[in-house]
């Protein structure tokens, strides 16, 4: 196993942000920027990250940040600032610490949300997308799923509670899962305080980014910010039982742009965890063509 390391970079209001790398800095292929989901952290893209690293033929430099209020990130102490802009300028701020002028972005959920912002906005860091599980338009049932379980919950006591409340929330997307799984699972949004308490790794205020959602107020579709993607190689992931990712969005997605590469997850919801063999080697197939393309 490669190991990891931690870069900080402070955000333009102060906060100390976090990212976390692995792999060759002087690597002759692009790197690779992970941007994890709503309430995920960096340590989500461990698998794809130790893969992509330790590659035989082309070993690449992969960073997973983590937004302010997630991980290993300062928490905002004003919660109207978890936002998607506010959360593209902490990722450009830990790009730039992290010495990335050009990468291919992996973004999961959110993050996938932050690198179509980013592509339109500064087309010249991008040099190719990822997308986990998300698009443009997002299934309004998807979305007040993650606004239920985003209410406040009884914090688990005990790291078998976590892996099995885990279990309950998210088994019937995730029916292949072991023991171990949901295990590692928990261990990656949970972990313990001074005290040795379970607290969760991300500001339990994220919730109030869905007051304004609902069945009545959707969030606007993104398709003005996707068509402007014309010069960027895409692949986009879909987990075969997702609730959030429809593919009526993946084929109209495909109908805008029909070089977009597309890999479906078997018994896995929103979203992939992209720790499976398959999924892997699309993604490194993905990143070399990215290479190829000129973008080094």
């Amino acid at each position: 196993m490669l190991p990891f390391h931690d870069t900080f970079a402070t955000s333009a209001d102060g906060l100390r942000l976090h990212a976390r790398g692995i792999g060759p800095l002087d690597a002759a292929v692009l790197p690779v920027l992970c941007l994890p989901g709503l309430t995920r952290t960096a340590q989500d893209f461990d698998v794809i990250a130790q893969a992509l690293a330790g590659d035989p033929q082309t070993p690449r430099r992969v960073v997973a940040v983590d937004y302010r209020g997630r991980g290993g990130s300062d928490f905002d102490p004003n919660p109207a600032n978890y936002t998607v802009p506010m959360e593209t300028t902490d990722v450009l701020a830990l790009a730039g610490a992290s010495g990335i002028s050009r990468a291919i972005w992996l973004g999961t959920s959110r993050g996938g949300l932050i690198s179509i912002v980013i592509a339109a906005t500064r087309p010249e860091l991008v040099a190719g997308i990822i997308l986990n599980d998300i698009g443009p338009e997002l299934d309004i049932k998807g979305l007040m799923k993650i606004k239920g379980y985003l209410a406040p919950l009884v914090t688990p006591q005990t790291w078998g509670e976590a892996a099995h409340g885990l279990q309950r929330l998210f088994g019937s997307v995730f029916p292949a899962l072991t023991d171990n799984d949901w295990m590692a699972w928990a261990q990656r949004a949970f972990r313990q305080d001074a005290n040795g308490k379970l607290i969760r790794t991300y500001d339990p205020a994220l919730a109030q980014t869905f007051d304004g959602i609902s069945p009545e107020t959707p969030p606007t579709p993104l398709w003005e910010l996707f068509d402007q993607m014309v010069q960027v190689p895409l692949l986009s992931i879909r987990g075969e039982l997702s609730d959030l990712l429809s593919r009526a969005c993946v084929a109209e997605m495909k109908r805008r742009r029909p070089d977009m590469e597309t890999c479906d997850v078997p018994l896995q919801g929103h979203a992939p965890l992209l720790a499976d063999a398959p999924t892997i080697e699309r993604i490194k197939a993905f990143c070399r063509k990215c290479d190829g393309a000129g973008g080094f």
